[in-house]
C-alpha cells in the first residue's frame, strides 16, 4: 500500500502537467493522451531505477543514516512540490506545442523526484522492480486521465493535486523516520 501512495504522490507532477496539456491541446486525440501518458509513465518508472542503482553503489557508506536521508529526500521533494503547486507557471500558454523535445523535457522535469525516491529506496534496501513498475503504471493511468480532465475542467484543480502529492511524500518520509526511531 505504501508503494501505491508513493506512486500517487510522484504522479501528481505528471498529472498536473497532463491536466494543463489537456487544457492546451485544442484538437485532442486519443494518440496525444496515450503518447503523453506513455512518456510520463516510462520516465517515472526508469528514474527510480537509476536512483536505486546509484544508491546501491553507495549503500554501505549510507546505511548508518539511511532513515534520515530517506526522510530528508522525501520531505524535501514533498515541500518542493507544495511550493511549486502555488508558484509555478506551466507551459500551457502555447497550445499544440507538445512536440517530442517538449515531451522529453517535461518527462525528465517531472521525474527528477522519482530519481530521488529511487535513491531513498536503495538506502532502505527495498527491491526496485515492483515499485518502479507500480510508479510507472500509476503515472500512466493518472496522466492519461489528466489529459481528459484538463480538456473538460481546465486549470481548476492542477495546483491542489500537486500540493496533495507533496503532502503524501512528506507523510511517507515521516513514517519512515518514525518506524526507524521506534525500533
Amino acid at each position: 500500500m505504501e508503494v501505491i501512495f508513493l506512486a500517487v504522490g510522484l504522479a501528481m507532477d505528471c498529472f498536473a502537467v497532463a491536466v494543463a496539456s489537456g487544457y492546451a491541446i485544442k484538437a485532442l486525440k486519443m494518440r496525444h493522451a496515450f503518447t503523453i501518458a506513455a512518456f510520463f509513465g516510462a520516465f517515472q518508472a526508469i528514474m527510480p531505477i537509476v536512483g536505486w542503482l546509484v544508491g546501491r553503489s553507495l549503500s554501505t557508506w549510507l546505511m548508518a543514516v539511511n532513515h534520515w536521508i530517506a526522510f530528508g529526500l522525501l520531505t524535501g521533494i514533498g515541500a518542493k512540490m507544495i511550493y511549486e503547486a502555488f508558484g509555478i507557471t506551466r507551459l500551457e500558454k502555447e497550445p499544440n506545442r507538445m512536440n517530442l523535445s517538449m515531451l522529453l523535457l517535461l518527462s525528465v522535469a517531472t521525474s527528477i523526484d522519482a530519481l530521488a525516491v529511487g535513491l531513498s529506496l536503495s538506502i532502505l534496501r527495498t527491491p526496485i522492480a515492483a515499485p518502479a513498475l507500480i510508479i510507472g503504471f500509476v503515472t500512466f493511468i493518472l496522466s492519461f486521465a489528466g489529459i481528459y480532465i484538463g480538456q473538460h475542467m481546465g486549470r481548476h484543480f492542477e495546483n491542489k493535486l500537486e500540493a496533495l502529492g507533496g503532502l503524501i511524500l512528506i507523510g511517507i518520509g515521516i513514517k519512515i523516520l518514525i518506524d526507524h526511531l521506534m525500533q
